[in-house]
Parts: C-alpha cells; sequence; structure tokens
C-alpha cells in the first residue's frame, strides 16, 4: 500500500465520519481541507430519491452557473440579407448569407456556434 501524505493524513481525519446535511457546513469543510497550490474542483453527490423508470419522476434540466463559464461566446447567423438587420440588434456576433458559407467551406471558422434559417440550411449542406 502506498504511503499518504501527511497533509492527506490531516484531512481525513478533519472529514472522518461527517455528513453534512447542509451547504454552508460543507463548503466550510471545504475551506479548511483545500490546501493545495492549483484551483481545486468538487463533485457533488445528491440523493433525490427518485426512481426514474416512471415518467413524473425523471429528471431533466440545466443549470445556468452565476458567473457562466469563464469565456464568452462568439454567434455567427446564416440568413438572407432581409434579416440582417434584426440579426444583429438581436446580438449576433457575424452574419452572412453565402459568403460566410463560403468561408465556412475553406476552413475559416472564427466562430463558436452557428445558427442558420431554414431558407439557408439547403445551402450550408453543399
Amino acid at each position: 500500500m502506498r504511503k499518504l501524505s501527511q497533509r492527506h493524513k490531516e484531512n481525513l481525519k478533519k472529514t472522518k465520519n461527517i455528513i453534512c446535511s447542509n451547504l454552508e457546513q460543507a463548503i466550510s469543510i471545504l475551506q479548511e481541507t483545500s490546501t493545495a497550490k492549483f484551483v481545486e474542483s468538487v463533485e457533488l453527490h445528491a440523493n433525490l430519491n427518485i426512481d426514474p423508470k416512471y415518467a413524473d419522476q425523471q429528471l431533466r434540466t440545466t443549470l445556468m452557473l452565476p458567473h457562466g463559464i469563464g469565456k464568452s461566446i462568439k454567434v455567427a447567423v446564416l440568413t438572407n440579407e432581409a434579416n440582417f438587420k434584426e440579426v444583429t440588434e438581436a446580438g449576433a456576433d457575424i452574419t452572412g448569407n453565402e459568403e460566410l458559407i463560403e468561408e465556412i467551406s475553406k476552413g475559416n471558422i472564427d466562430f463558436d456556434l452557428l445558427i442558420a434559417t431554414p431558407d439557408m440550411m439547403p445551402k450550408l449542406a453543399k
């Protein structure tokens, strides 16, 4: 069996047989035991007491983190010229039609998310 470090032994003593019933207590224990020289991550495992076999008890949802994921997403929209103004007002970073499709086919992809209107989808499939 490999030898445990002194820091790990101390953390085991602090957390032995502790069951956190609320979030504040769990966060305080995490802050006490976090002594690494890098940014540590945390996993949360929760028992929800649901049975996923039943449709009314299935859990499918998304969660928006309070500070986002740390990077901004650049959005490109493929649409006809009549909708350019509306799309840019909605917050698109790049708008285009056939010219943008040509750039994509050349390999110039300088965006993270591409949205295409139904009339541009057949042209994009080529």
